[in-house]
């Protein structure tokens, strides 16, 4: 079949797909879409929930209106707390968000930052083509070609890999994961807001919670309901504790029991740890980005927030090269993304293992120090602040270049 011809491909329609085909249109790029779901597709769950400003601000520098709008339509938290073995060690209340700009973040489920990407994207004269599963991909010194299991093919300049963890383009390319696959899995139930508005919006961190034997779980607020996740030792209790009938047992022992009627999905996954060897392919002509590159348990919100950041820089990266006046500076732009946004991958792997190790606790010197902090915290508020905030790994920019993610 005759080969549809592009600018930029960029495979995926994910929130990193779908950020990188507008900034690549932000740039003048044209960009063909190719999503291997259905345009009519089903996105369950809440998936990513949060969005920092520092990926609003890039939203919005790229299509002007988008990053205001998603910071409005998700909330914010008017409180943290953290509790140990049912008491609480600590909490944090925040002001409402009254300005104009850009809130610190915003908290909605992914399938909602999608429906604001994906009408920016349409807005933006984005090219989809739905129902087109990677199936080839070969690449060469002078362009690339993806050829799709339905016999379609398309030829572009630069092809952009945003197919999420079972990426094809990834996989036809060769490329390998590096790191570890935990035991460690975690299981997450999203629910449904009654309307009444009768509850702020709370983030809870619970250590040890005496109701679930002493597992971990976090409850975090988005628009229109909560998400409960707990932690699990094992696969094996994972599989226990996601089965319907003891989500319907276990829920009302976290949450209000008001909410079982109202439960939205059930999903479980891995704490993974995992990166590309390479985010780009021998003839500096693909880019890997979001999930195709790297799988983080979402601690600390490091999937989706790090997967825009991929987004952002691959876009440039190929609007330098479309520009570039000979093969090394094209090659060389390729090259710049690699070494940054590889880099903030390990960076964003190193803070997901000090999160897991702090939230597993595996020796009793962990265990301790844990408890005493718990003990202690009334009288020593910063040992409270550590609880609170140790499960999401090490805060801060990975560079003052490359920013949070």
């Amino acid at each position: 079949m005759t080969a549809t011809t592009a600018q930029l491909l960029v495979i995926g329609a994910g929130p990193c797909g779908l950020s990188a085909a507008l900034a690549a249109r932000a740039l003048g790029i044209n960009v063909l879409l190719l999503e291997a779901e259905p345009e009519d597709r089903e996105r369950p769950g809440s998936r990513a929930l949060y969005v920092h400003r520092e990926n609003l601000e890039r939203l919005e520098r790229i299509s002007p209106g988008l990053g205001v709008a998603i910071g409005s339509f998700g909330i914010r938290w008017r409180a943290a707390s953290t509790f140990y073995g049912g008491r609480e060690v600590y909490r944090q209340e925040y002001p409402d968000f009254t300005g104009d700009g850009l809130p610190v973040y915003a908290s909605l489920r992914q399938i909602d930052t999608e429906r604001f990407l994906l009408d920016a994207c349409k807005s933006a004269d984005v090219g989809f083509v739905w129902s087109a599963a990677v199936s080839r991909v070969n690449s060469t010194a002078d362009g690339v070609t993806v050829e799709c299991a339905d016999g379609r093919s398309f030829s572009a300049h630069y092809v952009i890999g945003a197919d999420g963890a079972q990426s094809g383009v990834r996989r036809a390319l060769g490329i390998a994961m590096d790191g570890p696959r935990s035991t460690d899995y975690r299981v997450a139930v999203d629910l449904a807001d009654d309307d009444s508005g009768a509850a702020p919006p709370e983030r809870i961190m619970h250590y040890r919670h005496p109701a679930m034997s002493g597992q971990n779980l976090l409850i975090v607020p988005f628009t229109g309901g909560i998400q409960v996740d707990v932690q699990c030792a094992s696969p094996p209790m994972s599989e226990r504790l996601a089965d319907p009938s003891a989500v319907r047992e276990w829920l009302p022992k976290v949450v209000d029991p008001g909410y079982l009627d109202r439960i939205l999905w059930i999903s479980r996954y891995p704490c993974l740890q995992r990166v590309a060897e390479s985010f780009i392919d021998e003839h500096r002509r693909v880019l890997l980005a979001g999930e195709a590159a790297h799988l983080f348990v979402p601690l600390g919100a490091r999937g989706m927030n790090s997967g825009i950041a991929d987004a952002y820089a691959a876009a440039a990266a190929v609007g330098l090269a479309l520009s570039a006046a000979n093969p090394r500076r094209r090659a060389a732009a390729i090259e710049e993304y690699q070494s940054l946004r590889r880099q903030a991958a390990e960076r964003n792997r190193s803070s997901v293992d000090s999160a897991l190790r702090h939230l597993r606790a595996a020796s009793g010197v962990q265990r301790a120090q844990q408890a005493a902090a718990a003990r202690l915290a009334r009288l020593a508020p910063s040992l409270g602040a550590w609880l609170d905030t140790a499960p999401y790994g090490p805060r801060g920019p990975v560079t003052a270049e490359l920013g949070r993610y």
